[in-house]
């Protein structure tokens, strides 16, 4: 197959950042690239393109941290190096959020629009920063012109609600330069643009940190998260030994036994999936933990990474000795720089220690884990599209069956879990899957971690057993003195609004179903009196617009018409008045519930729905 080349060339720079990921290229790859500058066609196809085709993220990542943005140039060089067609390749460069296809300053301040972070003081630092350098102009793909030697841009959530207002501060260049930071204060944002320099801040501790009692955070804020020793020294890396010792089916016992189901949202039973897996006759097999948390109020994920990162290794070392799994991915989301230098740091070190390679613990196993860093994609979240982003391809979802434990990763069979999920793999190994089963409800085992965000007076991460209410959380997070709470959004933009007064809703799987709402990934936003929920509703609205992958026309018809229909409603200037416009997002709404590819286009209409019909958002509308 042959794909004309750009005439573009690659700078002398792009070159050495592709050339850093991929390797000195060969000759044979050096003659290529002169056949494309000579006659403009350069062949695609066979084995090479196959085989080298799932580095061409980690190679875009580079290019974009060494010049600011990906060129023609720059481009042509990955795909010849890759032997992926021109064509594809920019398929994926402009599915991402963060890879920037225009010119833009090596610096650029990344400033959180989103629902959390507009509650708590966005919109004063998007005002200052107007003011200062200009608006946030954007290209028609969503990325930032140049204004001067510097850019700001709005973003989707960035994982730091806990933090809200925040923002992601990002230098290109030879020592590139990524950090978030929050809550940030408007003088502090135009000063990362203008002069380039943002104040070091440390991160506010939880509330929980260091409360020896708890399970999942318990080293959270109190062990150093890149010392080895001292993660072995509170028990670290004693449930993998003792995997090693009860052996696959043993240890696969116990997790049927604990009854855990999946904290990512779809709380599938995890022992079912690890029996599936490992009953496959097809090698190899892989394990993915899916640490792409891109669901508006969520940062659960993003606490245990930067916090207990070697305990994440850990789970997924067991878990691949228990499936027969000798490769393992961190698919991370690219918001969250120091979560993924936490958890390279600690591969290398467990690596160097013995707990990952060819003899992991001494005992033959062979299991090594690699990071792969997302580029600003919420549909990546989704199981099989973290497969097509690992791969290479557009993170779009894939049709099921077959399932991921048949044909998932490379069409291996593959187990995915959420991050929180494998958090609690050790203690069910160490105490048994009876012992856990006991934690929480019959049908809720467990203890499971909350993110209360918004308008509480102390945001963080809360873990607690299965079953205590929603007010009983409120209370743990606590209200400013005055301010009642108007509403709650439960679940996170996919999730649903209940009352403020609906506090004895109990927090398990059962109780959320009987109460018509949803857990998802264990967001808790509280909006008290003074909020905005029409504001809130539109963003949700805008959010999934934006983020729909575009792959199924429900979803990427159906996102555009609800926004539509809210935006009239909420200016009062309705088509047919305005139970013809909700007609129409019922409609809308069931149509993409019904017949949408993924969760994204399936739940795109739950926050709305529940913020008409439960909080009669519309008679706010009216007055």
């Amino acid at each position: 197959m042959d794909l004309h080349f750009s005439d573009a060339k690659p700078t002398a720079e792009e070159r050495r950042a592709v050339d850093a990921v991929l390797g000195a290229p060969a000759s044979a790859w050096d003659g290529a690239e002169q056949r494309s500058a000579r006659d403009g066609h350069v062949a695609f196809a066979g084995h090479a393109a196959r085989a080298q085709r799932h580095l061409l993220l980690p190679a875009l990542h580079a290019l974009q941290s060494a010049v600011g943005w990906i060129s023609e140039g720059g481009l042509t060089h990955v795909c010849t190096r890759l032997a992926v067609p021109p064509a594809e390749a920019w398929g994926v460069v402009t599915f991402y959020g963060l890879f920037s296809t225009t010119p833009r300053p090596g610096r650029v301040l990344h400033v959180c629009d989103d629902i959390a972070c507009r509650a708590r003081g966005a919109k004063p630092i998007m005002e200052a920063l107007e003011q200062a350098v200009g608006p946030a102009h954007e290209a028609p793909d969503g990325d930032a012109v140049q204004v001067g030697d510097a850019a700001w841009v709005r973003t989707p959530c960035l994982g730091l609600c806990d933090h809200a207002p925040a923002a992601l501060f990002t230098v290109a260049g030879d020592a590139p330069v990524e950090r978030s930071v929050g809550p940030i204060a408007p003088d502090d944002a135009v000063q990362a643009v203008t002069q380039g320099h943002l104040p070091e801040q440390p991160r506010r501790p939880h509330p929980q940190d260091g409360d020896a009692s708890l399970r999942l955070l318990r080293r959270v804020g109190s062990v150093d998260p890149t010392d080895l020793a001292a993660y072995e020294a509170t028990g670290g890396y004693q449930a993998l030994r003792r995997a090693l010792e009860l052996g696959p089916d043993a240890v696969i016992r116990e997790v049927v036994a604990s009854g855990l189901k999946g904290r990512g949202g779809a709380a599938f039973p995890t022992g079912r999936k690890w029996e599936a897996v490992a009953g496959q006759a097809a090698r190899p097999r892989y394990v993915i933990c899916n640490a792409d948390e891109s669901e508006p109020g969520t940062f659960k994920d993003r606490v245990l990474l930067e916090g207990d990162p070697f305990a994440i290794i850990e789970s997924m070392t067991i878990a691949a000795f228990a499936v027969g799994a000798a490769h393992g991915y961190v698919y991370v989301r690219g918001e969250y720089p120091l979560a993924i230098a936490r958890l390279e740091e600690a591969i290398e070190r467990a690596r160097t220690a013995g707990w990952l390679g060819g003899d992991v613990g001494g005992k033959g196993m062979h299991f090594d884990v690699e990071v792969r860093k997302g580029a600003g994609a919420y549909i990546c979240g989704e199981e099989t599209a973290v497969f097509n982003s690992i791969e290479g391809f557009r993170g779009e979802p894939r049709n099921k069956p077959p399932f991921p434990v048949e044909a998932g990763l490379f069409r291996k069979p593959t187990l995915v879990n959420n991050v929180e999920t494998l958090a609690n793999i050790p203690s069910i190994v160490l105490d048994g899957g009876a012992a856990f089963a006991k934690i929480g409800t019959e049908e809720s085992t467990g203890t499971k971690l909350f993110c209360l965000c918004g308008a509480v007076e102390r945001p963080g991460v809360y873990e607690v057993p299965f079953g205590a209410t929603l007010g009983e959380l409120i209370d743990l997070a606590g209200v400013p003195a005055g301010a009642g709470v108007k509403a709650v959004l439960l679940g996170g933009a996919a999730g649903m609004f209940v009352k403020g007064d609906e506090r004895d809703i109990a927090l398990t799987f059962e109780g959320a179903r009987a109460a018509g709402v949803t857990l998802g990934s264990g967001v808790i936003m509280v909006f008290d009196e003074r909020a905005d929920l029409v504001d809130t509703v539109l963003r949700i609205a805008e959010f999934f617009r934006d983020e729909s992958c575009g792959q199924c026309v429900p979803c990427r018809v159906g996102t555009v018409r609800q926004e539509e229909a809210l935006h009239r409603i909420a200016a009062r200037r309705t088509l047919g008045g305005l139970q013809s416009e909700l007609h129409l997002l019922e409609d809308v709404g069931a149509a993409m519930k019904d017949a949408s590819i993924c969760g994204l286009g399936q739940t795109a209409y739950s926050a709305v729905e529940s913020a008409i019909k439960r909080l009669g958002l519309l008679q706010e509308i009216s007055r």
